[in-house]
């Protein structure tokens, strides 16, 4: 109880630290993404498949007499239906550095190096069981009931940024699905110039801790490292990042998962073409809670685009993936590749 008074009460507190001049400022952005993919398995029979993707976020703000401003927004989604509406809010200060209070995610995760790969919207669908990450923040875990500190730029030395969060539990009682408790993270990026060039460093530490009744214990909770670097060269990005930890695997709360995984890839912008190309292999060992696994899981993934832009906010695609993959050291015949052609209207 007493961690959910000091969660009311710093909300109230910050929320009432100044009174708001006018109304709040609602403003409205999204996209409609539609187009079709063309996906050939490895074994098995080729199916073609209309992939829509559809957004629309309200984004709602006002700034108090101190000059502190206050956010939130909230997502209506189409991809076979959906909404998020469990945004929290943002406070900005005065001095650039920010506060996240409720749903407010992992500061590890914030601070991941974007990895250029594939802008379409295609997908190759391999054996469920399959644990193998590919994407750096697979360890970031964490509950809605935290906060997040972001610093304003140049904190501790030009060009640097950082962050920290931390979370707890909602107090209910143990069950026996293992579930996140808490978290702490920190993350950091660090831009510098090296001639005519951009550079980004970005790197993020996180540990969760978790519970379930039962004698089975998780073995090792969730956590772990990221690292990241991109370079910007004119109309040239080239970018690397590498990542190892613990997860649940997601929403498979029933496993232990411990991975790692290495991302490159490749953007170059002429005229109103971007192309893109990304690499990316992970590897894990998975086994049920308890009991770490002994045989690998793992992801190689090639993906490519080319993304055209036909006329303000409406962009053209063509994007290609190929996935080999094995689950527990024998081969995924369900991996393949898949073509995607679409046009995607941003607004």
């Amino acid at each position: 109880m007493k961690k959910e008074l000091l969660m009311g009460t710093a909300l109230v507190s910050t929320l009432g630290a100044a009174s708001v001049a006018e109304a709040v400022t609602a403003t409205m952005s999204g996209n409609h993404q539609t187009g079709m993919e063309f996906d050939s398995p490895t074994s098995g029979t080729s199916t073609n498949a209309q992939i829509n993707d559809n957004n629309f976020t309200v984004s709602l703000s006002e700034t108090t007499d101190g000059g502190m401003t206050i956010s939130s927004s909230f997502k209506v989604m189409d991809e076979n239906g959906g909404e998020d509406f469990d945004a929290g809010f943002t406070l900005a200060f005065t001095d650039g550095s920010k506060l996240d209070v409720l749903n407010a995610g992992n500061a590890s995760g914030s601070h991941a190096v974007s990895i250029p790969g594939s802008a379409g919207a295609e997908g190759v669908a391999i054996t469920s069981s399959n644990s193998a990450p590919t994407g750096l923040d697979f360890m970031n875990e964490s509950t809605a009931f935290g906060v997040e500190y972001h610093t304003a730029s140049d904190f501790l030395a030009d060009g640097l940024k950082m962050s920290f969060s931390a979370s707890t539990d909602n107090g209910a009682a143990a069950t026996a699905t293992y579930r996140v408790d808490s978290h702490y993270a920190i993350g950091a990026t660090y831009v510098t110039d090296l001639g005519d060039t951009a550079v980004t460093i970005g790197a993020g530490l996180s540990a969760a801790d978790g519970s379930k009744t039962g004698a089975t214990a998780i073995s090792n909770d969730p956590g772990g490292v990221h690292v990241g670097l991109s370079a910007v060269t004119g109309d040239l990005t080239v970018a690397v990042g590498f990542a190892d930890g613990d997860s649940t695997a997601g929403d498979t709360v029933a496993n232990e998962v411990a991975g790692d995984v290495v991302k490159v890839g490749v953007k170059y912008v002429t005229g109103d073409l971007t192309f893109n190309v990304g690499l990316t292999t992970g590897e894990s060992q998975d086994g049920v809670l308890g009991t770490p696994g002994t045989t690998t899981d793992s992801q190689d993934v090639t993906d490519a685009s080319v993304s055209y832009a036909v006329a303000s906010g409406v962009t053209a695609i063509l994007g290609y993936t190929d996935v080999d993959s094995s689950d527990e050291g024998a081969n995924d015949t369900t991996d393949g590749s898949a073509w995607y052609i679409g046009a995607n209207m941003s607004f």
